[in-house]
């Protein structure tokens, strides 16, 4: 007698159609895709957030705690998914932003060779050989990012794939090996730790497979057990490593970030809804006549879960979006390719499918690489002084980052930029604002100010930008007499689209 959790038996290599790889076009293909993305990564600029994020993993390296040296928004996971890396670049001597760019590629590579592994264990999956769809899912993974390339959400989709798989086969009751097991379990559990959204596309998946499988006792599969460990542990270490997450960031994040929300028209009418909604249309028309399996139903919930941990964050931007646009575009890759369907095909579908599908994934390319344009500062700074000590008096991240890593410069600030100030603006013109509030954010304004001078006189900037543009930040700074007097030693080189440079004078 065996039990639904048991290993799965041991298959010879060569006993069945299931176990045999890719043909040789299609792997000359993937290599081109990747390829593809390799190029890409030289032309695209790097991500706002990931340019600060290795600049965060320079400070811990440096001996510097994070936050209290450093005042990062997110959880401790968003820097150490890059701390390896920036480690392994400092060893190494080369740029961090390469290695980052590797370590994705990598995991790009290694999550979809865990998922076709997995995958081919059972009789009902192992027409996924397809090439075709082999190759949509690389390029899925891997070009489809473009700006928001080895975003959070980008590192958190890759690694939530393998327990995707893992779910179909656990929904049709099929055993499973401790390798699959224990790559389901810590890549959902990595991609978890990542936010707490991303409780609902796991907990849509799991409710599935136990309701398929007809078993109460799935809900407690080990591959759950090991996600949920894994999570408390994370959370556990954060109490006790990062205090000042709980005492100081969290209670700043919840008192302006999380209490606003962008406009209705913003979170649901876009190009990322609009891709996932092609996307799920043509899963439905492709399958009407058929049976959804296991593999497609946990695939599409997955998406729709990411959908609605899309809309629960309420801001409606591109890099939230990736895990939902990117989950929906495999699913529809799944139909359209025909990689389950063994009947042959007639040459106007398949065009039909080529078609939909490549208007689909140019839709989502553009999505995602939308950047924020803040005019020809790099240009403006680059050559003034070598390896600048820059500070940047903005709400607008985009303007130091990656601006400070392209020039070889050196961040000043211990933020990524002065978000408390936007979000207090934000807070106030978005919602209702008590006494007992305002106050609060009149103090959170306060911090942020004098964080803003000790970091000034700690490492005196040699640049400093100043954003007229949004929320007139010269005038604030003009305004603010101690803010002022530090500034006098600088002088206007230029103005550049309403951000003033200034630089300290010699």
């Amino acid at each position: 007698m065996t039990s639904e959790f048991s290993a799965a038996p041991l298959r010879s290599p060569s006993g069945s159609a299931a176990q045999e790889g890719l043909a040789p076009m299609p792997l000359l293909l993937i290599g081109v895709v990747f390829a593809i993305a390799i190029g890409l990564r030289q032309v695209v600029p790097l991500n706002t957030d990931v340019s600060w994020l290795i600049v965060v993993c320079e400070r811990m390296l440096d001996g510097q705690r994070l936050y209290r040296d450093i005042i990062e928004i997110n959880p401790p996971m968003a820097a150490f998914a890059y701390l390896p890396g920036v480690a392994l670049a400092r060893v190494l001597g080369v740029d961090p932003r390469h290695v980052i760019d590797a370590q994705l590629l990598l995991l790009a590579a290694a999550s979809l060779f865990a998922v076709s592994r997995i995958l081919r264990l059972s009789p009902a999956t192992a027409p996924l050989k397809s090439g075709a769809l082999a190759v949509w899912a690389a390029a899925v993974v891997t070009i489809l990012p473009m700006h928001v390339f080895a975003q959070r959400e980008h590192i958190a989709m890759l690694t939530f794939l393998p327990a995707l798989a893992v779910y179909a086969l656990r929904s049709d009751r099929e055993p499973l090996p401790p390798w699959a097991i224990l790559i389901a379990g810590a890549g959902a559990g990595i991609t978890l730790a990542f936010k707490p959204f991303f409780t609902v596309p796991a907990a849509l998946c799991i409710l599935f497979a136990a309701i398929r499988s007809r078993s109460w006792r799935v809900l407690f599969a080990p591959e759950n057990i090991i996600a949920a460990a894994l999570v408390i542990t994370v959370s556990v270490s954060t109490y006790i490593f990062y205090p000042e997450y709980f005492t100081v960031t969290y209670p700043l994040v919840r008192d302006t970030y999380l209490s606003w929300s962008m406009p209705a028209s913003v979170i649901f009418l876009n190009d990322a809804t609009l891709a996932f909604a092609i996307a799920m249309v043509s899963v439905l028309l492709a399958r009407q006549k058929r049976t959804p399996d296991s593999l497609l139903l946990v695939t599409a919930l997955a998406s729709i879960g990411f959908a609605v941990s899309f809309f629960l964050q309420r801001r409606g931007w591109a890099y939230h979006s990736y895990p939902m646009v990117a989950v929906a575009l495999l699913a529809m890759g799944y139909a359209l390719t025909g990689a389950a369907n063994t009947a042959p095909r007639s040459r106007r579908l398949e065009i039909a499918s080529a078609f939909m599908l490549a208007v689909t994934f140019v839709v989502g390319m553009l999505w995602f690489n939308v950047t924020v344009y803040v005019g020809p500062v790099r240009q403006a700074v680059e050559g003034l002084m070598p390896h600048a000590r820059i500070l940047v008096l903005s709400g607008e991240a985009a303007i130091g980052h990656p601006l400070v890593r392209d020039i070889n410069g050196v961040w000043v600030s211990r933020q990524e930029n002065l978000w408390i100030r936007e979000f207090v603006r934000l807070t106030r013109e978005r919602t209702f604002v008590d006494a007992a509030t305002d106050a609060k954010l009149n103090d959170y304004l306060a911090l942020e100010r004098k964080w803003l001078i000790e970091d000034f006189k700690r490492l005196p900037p040699d640049l400093v930008l100043v954003d007229n543009l949004r929320n007139d930040w010269g005038a604030w700074a003009r305004a603010d007499a101690e803010v002022s007097q530090l500034l006098k030693p600088y002088t206007l080189v230029r103005s550049v689209d309403g951000i003033d440079i200034l630089r300290r004078n010699e």
